[in-house]
């Protein structure tokens, strides 16, 4: 199974009812999966979700966070750090689907123009919104809240939203959506965008990435916005830890064309589940988006990202 690292609406309900499996890959760090939302969201029944299930959702994470230390971490193995400092770092909203709490953020994305915010495809799924995205009437980007749980920064809806016909759910292939707002953010803001051939990609660089998402690989999600520091990874080192099987693929696939790794040879630091779509930077310019990987910052599985430059020009193509 794939770990995509967003937080499916299905989940929500099993988790506040308490049957989740132990097996299941949004709690175990072994399966593979798109690293999604940010909270242990499921598909429930379509509708908004009520303050008390919000509370009753903070609570099991709570609890997951004591027991684990959870509360002491970032990311995975990461810091907290100032939304100010790291403007291009943007959350993706919809109360509706994910409840008030944490201002309704599931995904991260990267400002990378005025009116454009570049993130994962599989967070404007039907897996992980439990409806078809042209349902969210409610979807807004946040600019500049460091912490989720206050009124900080701007929250600007999105107007139009692409997905790349070309992505592949079953190998992660092409993880890429457009979105463009509604009013335009600061210039100063943005984020560039890293070339094909930038030495950004170099395995060894230091890289870091930035999310809001599961700081344990437990469900333990902290509100302000943290960073870890990883590093990228050769592609054919990526490619043994993800290789395709007689069948196809393993729950995923690496393929150097659209996507690209980082991690640390020991493990420890990573994104994890509500980091999908977040920024994966390299001395202020943007190589990657967060997309899949098997776990949470398990030695020899690095992260796998969209890997930007391959998506520049149909990232431009869409603008808003």
């Amino acid at each position: 199974m794939r770990q995509l690292r967003a937080i499916p609406l299905f989940l929500l309900m099993a988790v506040l009812l308490g049957a989740l499996p132990a097996a299941s890959p949004r709690l175990t760090r072994a399966a593979v999966q798109p690293r999604d939302t940010a909270r242990d969201t499921a598909r429930a029944p379509a509708g908004t979700l009520t303050s008390a299930d919000a509370r009753e959702a903070r609570d099991v994470r709570e609890a997951r966070a004591a027991r684990t230390g959870a509360r002491t971490r970032a990311v995975v193995g990461g810091r907290p750090v100032d939304a100010a400092a790291h403007p291009w770092a943007v959350a993706i909203s919809s109360r509706e689907r994910f409840g008030a709490e944490r201002s309704g953020q599931f995904c991260g994305g990267a400002l990378v123009d005025v009116r454009t915010v570049v993130t994962a495809a599989h967070c404007l799924s039907r897996e992980v919104l439990g409806v078809p995205r042209e349902e969210v009437k409610d979807l807004h980007v946040i600019s500049g809240r460091g912490d989720l749980e206050t009124r900080s920064g701007r929250e600007v809806p999105v107007r139009t939203a692409w997905v790349d016909p070309g992505y592949d759910s079953v190998t992660n292939e092409q993880d890429i959506a457009v979105l463009g707002l509604s009013e335009p953010l600061s210039q100063s803001h943005t984020v560039p965008m890293a070339a094909a051939r930038d030495g950004a990609y170099a395995p060894g660089t230091a890289a870091e990435v930035f999310g809001w998402g599961d700081t344990s690989g437990t469900g333990a999600y902290a509100s302000g916005l943290r960073a870890a520091d990883v590093e990228m990874v050769e592609d054919s080192d990526c490619a043994r830890a993800y290789p395709r099987s007689a069948s196809g693929t393993f729950g995923g696939a690496f393929e150097k064309q659209s996507m690209v790794c980082a991690g640390t040879p020991a493990g420890g630091r990573d994104a994890c589940q509500g980091d999908s779509g977040g920024p994966l930077v390299v001395k202020g310019r943007l190589v990657g988006l967060v997309s899949w990987g098997a776990g949470c910052g398990e030695e020899g599985r690095p992260g796998v990202y969209t890997r930007v430059s391959a998506m520049a020009d149909a990232i431009r193509a869409h603008s808003g």
